[in-house]
C-alpha cells in the first residue's frame, strides 16, 4: 500500500462523520447526564445512548467514561477539540461567504482584555486600516479565559491580553507587546488627589471597587494591600466594567485599580485621577493559533507591535510610581 492509500485508510472513520455529529457531541459534553443531553437534543435517552454507541463504533474508541455523570475519556477530549475546531472553521467560512456575497472582503476578529483597548488597539487599528481600509476589524472584549476559548474555537483570530500560563497552552503561540502595571484611580474630587507622599497604607480606610476574585489583577491587589496593612479588605463593588468604575468614582470617594495603560488614558481624558501609586502587573501580549497566522492577521500583529513601541510610557504628570 502506498503512503497516500495508507493515510486515507487511517482517517476513514472521519469520512463517516457529519457536522451534526460534532454539534451533538458538544451538546453531550456540556451536559451533566445522558438524559439531559437527550432532552436538549429532543431525543429519547435510548436514542441518545444508541447514537453514542454508533459514534464510538465509528471512531473505534471509548469517548465517555461510563457512570452517573458525563466525563470524557482522553479520546473524547481529543474529539471535543476537533469538534470545536471544525465547527469554528465552518462558522468562520459561512461568515466570510456572506461578506464576499455582499461585496466585502475578509475581516480580522480580535479579542482583547481592557488593558489592550485603552490606546494599543485603537492605534493599531488606525495604522492597519491606513493600508487596508476595506478590511473590517471586529473587536470582542472579555475575560482572558473566555477569549482564549473563542480563539480555540476559531471565533477569533488573535487575542490581546495579560500573559500568564494560559498563553502557553498547546496549540497556541504568543508574542509580547509591552510591560503593564496596575495603578490606583479615584474621582477627580477625591481627598487623596491633594495629598503628597502617598502610600498604599493611605488607601486602607477607603471603600474599594475591585476586579473579580481570582483574577490576576485582584490577586496582585490583595497581595499589595496585605503588605501595607490592608488584610481582609473586601470590595463594595466587584466589576470588570470600566464604565461602571468611572461612573461610581465620579460620584463617590471610592478607590479602584486598573491597568496603568488604561488609567493613563482615562487620566488624560479627565475622567479619573491616576494616583502616583502602582505595582507591577506583567506583560501584555498577543496570542494566536500555532501555525495559523494568516497574512492579514500577521500584518495586524505588526501594527500592534508598532503601536506598543511608540506608546508614551512616562509616568503620569512625571510622578514616580510607588509600591
Amino acid at each position: 500500500m502506498n503512503t497516500h492509500s495508507s493515510a486515507t485508510s487511517s482517517i476513514s472513520w472521519a469520512r463517516s462523520l457529519k457536522i451534526r455529529h460534532f454539534e451533538y457531541f458538544l451538546v453531550l459534553e456540556s451536559s451533566t447526564t445522558l438524559s439531559e443531553a437527550a432532552a436538549r437534543l429532543h431525543m429519547t435517552q435510548s436514542a441518545m445512548s444508541h447514537w453514542l454507541n454508533d459514534l464510538e463504533a465509528t471512531t473505534g474508541v471509548r469517548l465517555l467514561v461510563r457512570g452517573r455523570g458525563i466525563k470524557l475519556t482522553p479520546a473524547g477530549e481529543a474529539l471535543r477539540s476537533l469538534a470545536v475546531r471544525v465547527l469554528g472553521d465552518v462558522t468562520r467560512t459561512h461568515t466570510e461567504l456572506e461578506w464576499l456575497s455582499a461585496g466585502s472582503v475578509a475581516s480580522i476578529r480580535v479579542g482583547s482584555v481592557t488593558a489592550g483597548l485603552a490606546y494599543l488597539l485603537p492605534r493599531a487599528i488606525c495604522a492597519f486600516q491606513a493600508d487596508h481600509e476595506s478590511v473590517p476589524v471586529h473587536i470582542t472584549e472579555g475575560p482572558f479565559n473566555q477569549l482564549l476559548s473563542q480563539l480555540e474555537g476559531r471565533d477569533l483570530d488573535i487575542v490581546v491580553g495579560s500573559m500568564d500560563a494560559r498563553a502557553y497552552a498547546m496549540g497556541l503561540r504568543h508574542e509580547l507587546l509591552f510591560e503593564d502595571r496596575i495603578v490606583v484611580i479615584t474621582g477627580n474630587h477625591h481627598p487623596l488627589v491633594r495629598r503628597s507622599n502617598l502610600s498604599w497604607a493611605d488607601l486602607v480606610g477607603y471603600r474599594w471597587i475591585m476586579p473579580a476574585g481570582k483574577t490576576l489583577m485582584r490577586t496582585r491587589l490583595d497581595t499589595v494591600l496585605l503588605e501595607h496593612g490592608g488584610a481582609g479588605i473586601l470590595p463594595v463593588i466587584e466589576t470588570a466594567s470600566v464604565v461602571t468604575v468611572e461612573s461610581v468614582l465620579r460620584r463617590t470617594n471610592y478607590v479602584a485599580i486598573c491597568s496603568a495603560s488604561l488609567g493613563k488614558h482615562m487620566h488624560h481624558l479627565g475622567l479619573v485621577t491616576a494616583l502616583p501609586l502602582s505595582t507591577g502587573f506583567g506583560p501584555v501580549g498577543a496570542v494566536f493559533r500555532d501555525g495559523e497566522l494568516q497574512p492579514l492577521v500577521r500584518e495586524f500583529l505588526g501594527a500592534l507591535h508598532r503601536a506598543a513601541a511608540t506608546a508614551d510610557e512616562e509616568p503620569i504628570d512625571g510622578r514616580v510610581s510607588g509600591g
